[in-house]
């Protein structure tokens, strides 16, 4: 028995350095398809992600030197604390989550918790519900993009904005009865940076642009490493081979094959399975909508990552982020099929 739990540690051991030699090796077999992934990916974060979001990641930085997060804590802590069980300043990640994507939610929640703003727990409550899709990219690029109507932009915007709310309100109970405030909010125990001012505006925009690269390039790294992943796992083959492992099961949940290829791509990571799902013939275009309701809640597994770079250097754990998230996808779908079978005017099915 001993030996055998010695071999068991020893194969843990192994499979990460096995995965990146594998990784390294793949690099070189399906080298021009990994070339051309990487451009694509490269290409995708300079003209969508870059634009979209450094805007999002300076304005939020530069907030953080004003009094605004403190205001917003006291004008909305009546209504953050009896629906989600944190403190009012958590409105602040909550809202700009929503109106910016990922992981500009992650990344405040994890400043909030470096600065004393909120104990463990709520950060971990926080981080399951405040990081998400942002509406420029489910309404414009996925909405009127990929399906080419602005309804279902804004039904995907819709359920996406009521599953994390829902979410929010059930991680409200999450550790509840180890929820003890570690830092009162004083200048004393907590550690909120200095008050922007005439004297300091340089220094204080250095710095906020200076960080908001420095995350920006970090996400970069990202889009591109799974952009070539995925097109690894296309060209060897391993993509059609799940495919056909997971083909029994998901007939017995009623999905069709042609879909299976797009949902693990687009659990991998998000863009390229909303796309792929998106693009899929079909008369019954609900079924592609609600997918991709999901894939948007959920946001693939490159973009736990990013949290998971941008959290675990203060503590925060992951695990409510990944619960979090399939129950957002989960609950989104739902709701985006609940609305499709109820208003009419929003089934564009043929």
């Amino acid at each position: 028995m001993n030996k055998f739990k010695m071999f068991v540690l020893k194969a843990k051991s192994l499979i990460i350095p096995i995965l990146i030699c594998l990784f390294t090796l793949f690099l070189i077999v399906f080298s021009n398809g990994n070339l051309s992934a990487a451009k694509k990916g490269l290409s995708l974060w300079a003209n969508s992600v870059v634009p979209s979001l450094l805007p999002f990641f300076i304005a939020t930085e530069l907030l953080g030197y004003t009094n605004i997060i403190s205001i917003l804590g006291k004008l909305l802590n009546k209504f953050m604390r009896p629906l989600f069980n944190v403190p009012g300043e958590g409105s602040f990640p909550f809202i700009m989550g929503i109106i910016s994507g990922y992981p500009v939610g992650a990344k405040i929640v994890s400043d909030f918790k470096n600065q004393g703003l909120c104990t463990n727990i709520e950060a971990e409550r926080l981080i399951a519900f405040t990081n998400n899709s942002g509406p420029l990219f489910i309404v414009g690029t996925v909405g009127i993009g990929l399906f080419k109507d602005t309804k279902t932009g804004i039904l995907l915007l819709i359920t996406h904005i009521l599953a994390c709310i829902t979410v929010g309100i059930l991680f409200r109970w999450w550790k509840s009865g180890r929820n003890k405030r570690s830092c009162l909010f004083s200048e004393t125990s907590c550690k909120s940076p200095s008050r922007i001012s005439l004297s300091n505006l340089g220094e204080v925009l250095a710095n906020s642009i200076m960080n908001s690269i420095s995350t920006i390039f970090l996400i970069g790294g990202f889009v591109v490493l799974f952009s070539v992943v995925i097109s690894i796992l296309n060209n060897s083959g391993i993509l059609n081979l799940f495919v056909n492992l997971i083909s029994p099961l998901s007939n017995v949940f009623g999905i069709s094959d042609k879909y299976l290829k797009g949902i693990i791509t687009g659990l991998i990571e998000l863009t390229n399975g909303v796309c792929n799902i998106a693009l899929i013939a079909n008369k019954n275009i609900s079924t592609n909508i609600i997918i991709c309701s999901f894939l948007l809640g959920f946001g693939g597994i490159s973009v736990a990552l990013q949290v998971l770079s941008i959290t675990s250097k203060n503590g925060i754990s992951i695990k409510p982020y990944l619960i979090g998230k399939l129950l957002q996808g989960t609950f989104a779908a739902i709701y985006t099929y609940i609305f499709l079978n109820t208003f009419c005017f929003l089934n564009l099915n043929l």
